[in-house]
């Protein structure tokens, strides 16, 4: 153990002090991960990974998200003969939608892509056709103006809101999102959080939608899940038709439905009564349970790995300490080893760099 001893502490001994501000690697500017050919660029064509096209392709996320919220709510809970109210009152927001939705449009058309071969291309030509075979046709029916259909009178704004529902179609570029985002933890599990949240709020507009169905039925009217709400907050049905609770209140119970059956917590306070109700509260189990393995099954492991750095560090600080205490070190070459982990972590992260330096060509 003297022998043993001696090395360790003369090993250290003629390991220099690092500073903490040392930096292992060079700041070198992040290299994409494919081929970059040198030709001459266009200075109106934008690169797809610049910061700026990044900005903006989450705007237009954040756009669609408006409206996955809006669209099915104006469809499942406005009246026909209170759409025009409703649509007024987001006329300027949707306009502004419309208007990020055909520029994007533009932008796409001058923005590069990653060939199947990893280069990147520049050909505005190429671009062109590649924009076209692939998401050109749905990014232009999310586009149509369809607020210009109000000009045609009152009858015709429900249908406007029908008609708005295709831009859900845009949705399916949050896969790319998920792809190209994956390494950041942090936005996976915000997106992934808000799909979740999002699926809840289409299910409470359907279930409103059954409770209005069966409200309206003769036979099932009285014993619907608005009818039972409508009596615990003291507004009933008069009949078929007059009364009930307000819209207000019946999204929020809606809303509170589906998470609780989603999240498998519910209490029962707001229940399934006819065989409509209970159909699609089923369906709304099963569901739930699928996303229970998809989004919650990604959100552990995104959370274990944004603290697998902090998880490693004090696993091979146990592993020192015990290491210590075996051989019995003195006190001083102990202080000594610590103080050396401790630097050389802070400065690499606990990042080989032999390692790392092997997997580049």
């Amino acid at each position: 153990h003297t022998i043993k001893i001696t090395v360790w502490y003369r090993t250290l001994a003629a390991v220099p002090r690092f500073s903490k501000n040392y930096d292992v690697f060079e700041n070198k500017p992040s290299v994409p991960e494919y081929k970059v050919a040198y030709v001459q660029k266009s200075r109106f064509i934008l690169l797809h990974y610049s910061i700026f096209k990044a900005l903006w392709d989450w705007l237009i996320l954040l756009a669609t998200f408006y409206v996955a919220v809006t669209v099915p709510y104006n469809v499942c809970f406005t009246d026909a003969e209170d759409s025009l109210t409703a649509a007024r009152s987001t006329i300027v927001s949707d306009i502004v939608v419309e208007m990020l939705f055909i520029v994007d449009i533009v932008l796409n058309f001058r923005t590069t892509y990653v060939s199947e071969s990893g280069q990147v291309v520049y050909n505005t030509r190429s671009i062109c056709l590649h924009y076209v075979a692939t998401w050109f046709f749905v990014d232009l029916i999310a586009a149509l103006p369809f607020d210009l259909l109000y000009a045609f009178n009152v009858p015709v704004t429900y249908l406007v809101h029908l008609l708005k529902t295709v831009r859900l179609l845009r949705l399916l570029r949050l896969l790319q999102k998920l792809d190209r985002y994956s390494q950041y933890s942090a936005m996976v599990l915000t997106l992934l959080m808000s799909m979740f949240a999002l699926l809840a709020h289409w299910m409470a507009c359907i279930w409103y939608v059954i409770g209005r169905q069966e409200s309206n039925d003769p036979v099932t009217w009285d014993i619907g899940w608005l009818h039972e709400l409508g009596k615990r907050i003291e507004a009933p049905y008069v009949n078929i038709s007059v009364g009930g609770p307000s819209i207000h209140s019946a999204y929020i119970a809606s809303l509170y439905f589906t998470l609780s059956s989603l999240t498998s917590v519910g209490f029962g306070n707001v229940c399934a009564n006819t065989d409509a109700e209970k159909i699609f509260s089923i369906c709304t189990m099963l569901i739930g349970a699928l996303m229970h393995a998809v989004v919650f099954g990604n959100v552990t492991a995104i959370i274990q790995r944004m603290y697998s750095r902090r998880s490693l560090y004090h696993t091979r600080m146990k592993d020192l300490k015990d290491f210590i205490r075996v051989h019995r070190l003195p006190q001083q070459l102990k202080q000594r080893m610590l103080e050396y982990f401790q630097t050389t972590w802070s400065v690499s992260n606990g990042i080989d760099a032999n390692e790392v330096g092997q997997l580049i060509p």
